[in-house]
C-alpha cells in the first residue's frame, strides 16, 4: 500500500446534493483524499430508497448504490429551514473550499445559497452546480433526469433505436455518471485556479449539455442532409453495413467495429469465409456498395454466415484476423469478468450479511495505489463529530438533536 499523500488531502468539500449526478463528483474528489461532507435531510436523500427498483432488497445496511455515489464521504444531516441547521451549514461553507450542488436554481436562490450570493461571503470557493437542462432557457426550471434530460432529450432514445422498435431500455446512473465525472474535470481545474490566485469560480454542467457534446458527431453530421440516411435507422439499413451485432447459433450477440469499410472489408469477409464477396467488385470499395444499394445484401449475408457458428467458435476466428468484436455481455457475466478483475474494476465489500462485489470508479493512479473504499455514511452518521470541529460544544449539540436540527438516523428495529 502506498503511504503518497493524496492529491487533495487537505480539501473540504460541502456536498448540497441528491441522487446521483452531483454525488458522483462528490465521491471522485473524497476518493483523491478530499474531506467530503454530504448534507441530508432527516429522511436523507431518496437514493436510499431505490432498491426495490433495481431488484435489491432495501436494507440500510446494504445499499450498494448508496455506497457506489457516497463511499468514502462524512454526512451531517442538518434541518435547513431552523436558523440554526442553517447557521451550521454556513459555518460548514466558512471552511470549504468546494460546494457541490443540484438544488433547482428557485430553491438556492430562496436560501441564499445561489452562486451571487454566497462569492460575496466566499470570495475563493468553487461554486459546482449540477444541473437537469442548463441554466438558461425556457426550459431551465424542469426537474432533470437522465432518463428525461440525458437520453431522451439528448438524443439517446429516438437515434438508437431501431427504426422498426421502440427506444432501448434505459437504467439509472448512465448519464448521471457522465455528468459527474464531467463535472469533477471542471471542478478540479477552477480549484488549482483558486489555489494559486484566491480567486473562486462557478463550474456548472448538465445531463442535457453532457449528452449533446456525447453526440456531437452525429448532431454535426445530421447538417449535411444530402448524405447518409437520417436516424433512427434499422442497423440492416446503415451506410456501414458491418458496424453492426451479429447473432450465433448459440443465441449470442456479437459486436464488431469497422469504421472504415474499406480498410476491413476483405479480411472480414475472409474470415467469414465469404470469399466469392472478397473478389466480387460490386461489395468494394463502399462507394459501389452505396451507389448500387447492396448495403443491406452484405449485412444479410454476414448475418446468416454468423447464425452458422457458436460464439466461442467465432472469437479465436475474429481474433486471428485481427478484427475489432466483443461480446455482449449480461450484468451477470461482467461480475466474473476475468479482464475486468485483472484491471481492478471491482472490489468485496464485507456486509453483516455478507460479500458483495462493488464497482470502483474507473481512473486509478499508480504511484498513489489503490483508494480506500469505506461504505457510505448513514443518515447524519458523522453530524455529531462534524459540529465538534466546527466549535459546538456538546451542550449546543445536544440541543440541536433534541430539536431536530441535527438528526443521526438510529435503527429503530434494534
Amino acid at each position: 500500500m502506498s503511504t503518497r499523500k493524496k492529491p487533495l488531502e487537505g480539501v473540504k468539500v460541502v456536498e448540497l446534493a441528491n441522487f446521483i449526478a452531483a454525488a458522483t463528483t462528490g465521491r471522485f474528489l473524497a476518493d483523491l483524499g478530499a474531506d467530503v461532507i454530504k448534507v441530508e435531510s432527516a429522511k436523507g436523500d431518496p437514493l436510499r430508497y431505490t432498491a426495490p427498483t433495481e431488484g435489491r432488497p432495501l436494507d440500510m445496511y446494504e445499499n450498494t448504490t448508496w455506497e457506489l455515489e457516497n463511499a468514502n464521504k462524512r454526512c451531517i444531516s442538518l434541518n435547513m429551514k431552523d436558523p440554526k441547521g442553517k447557521e451550521a451549514f454556513f459555518k460548514l461553507l466558512d471552511e470549504a473550499d468546494i460546494l457541490i450542488t443540484n438544488w433547482r436554481v428557485q430553491a438556492l436562490q430562496r436560501a441564499g445559497l445561489d452562486y451571487e450570493t454566497l462569492k460575496v461571503k466566499y470570495p475563493s470557493l468553487v461554486y459546482a452546480m449540477c444541473t437537469g437542462y442548463g441554466e438558461y432557457g425556457p426550459d431551465k426550471d424542469l426537474p432533470g433526469f437522465d432518463f428525461t434530460a440525458f437520453f431522451a432529450r439528448g438524443g439517446y432514445l429516438e437515434n438508437l433505436r431501431q427504426k422498426s422498435d421502440v427506444p432501448m431500455n434505459v437504467v439509472p446512473g448512465l448519464g448521471d455518471h457522465n455528468v459527474g465525472i464531467n463535472l469533477a474535470a471542471g471542478v478540479l481545474a477552477a480549484l488549482y485556479h483558486a489555489k494559486l490566485t484566491g480567486e473562486g469560480e462557478k463550474v456548472e454542467t448538465s445531463l442535457f449539455e453532457s449528452a449533446i457534446f456525447n453526440m456531437g458527431m452525429m448532431i454535426q453530421a445530421a447538417q449535411y442532409k444530402d448524405y447518409g440516411t437520417p436516424y433512427p435507422i434499422n442497423i440492416r439499413e446503415a451506410s456501414n453495413p458491418v458496424n453492426a451485432a451479429w447473432y450465433t447459433k448459440d443465441g449470442r450477440y456479437v459486436q464488431t467495429c469497422m469504421p472504415d469499410y474499406n480498410t476491413y472489408f476483405k479480411k472480414f469477409f475472409t474470415a467469414l469465409g465469404l470469399d466469392e464477396m472478397v473478389n466480387d467488385e460490386r461489395f468494394f470499395p463502399v462507394q459501389n456498395v452505396i451507389a448500387n444499394n447492396l448495403g443491406t445484401e452484405v449485412y444479410d449475408r454476414a448475418m446468416a454466415r454468423f447464425g452458422e457458428k457458436t460464439y466461442e467458435e467465432w472469437a479465436p476466428i475474429l481474433t486471428a484476423a485481427d478484427i475489432p468484436f466483443a461480446l455482449a455481455k449480461s450484468w451477470e457475466e461482467l461480475l466474473e469478468d476475468e479482464q475486468a478483475w485483472a484491471n481492478d474494476c471491482f472490489y468485496k465489500m464485507q456486509y453483516p450479511k455478507g460479500e458483495r462485489i462493488l464497482c470502483k470508479h474507473p481512473v486509478k493512479y499508480q504511484e498513489m495505489g489503490p483508494t480506500p473504499y469505506n461504505r457510505g455514511p448513514f443518515i447524519g452518521e458523522h453530524g455529531v463529530e462534524v459540529m465538534k470541529e466546527l466549535g459546538y460544544s456538546d451542550a449546543e449539540i445536544n440541543e440541536m438533536l433534541e430539536a431536530k436540527t441535527l438528526f443521526v438516523w438510529e435503527d429503530e428495529n434494534k
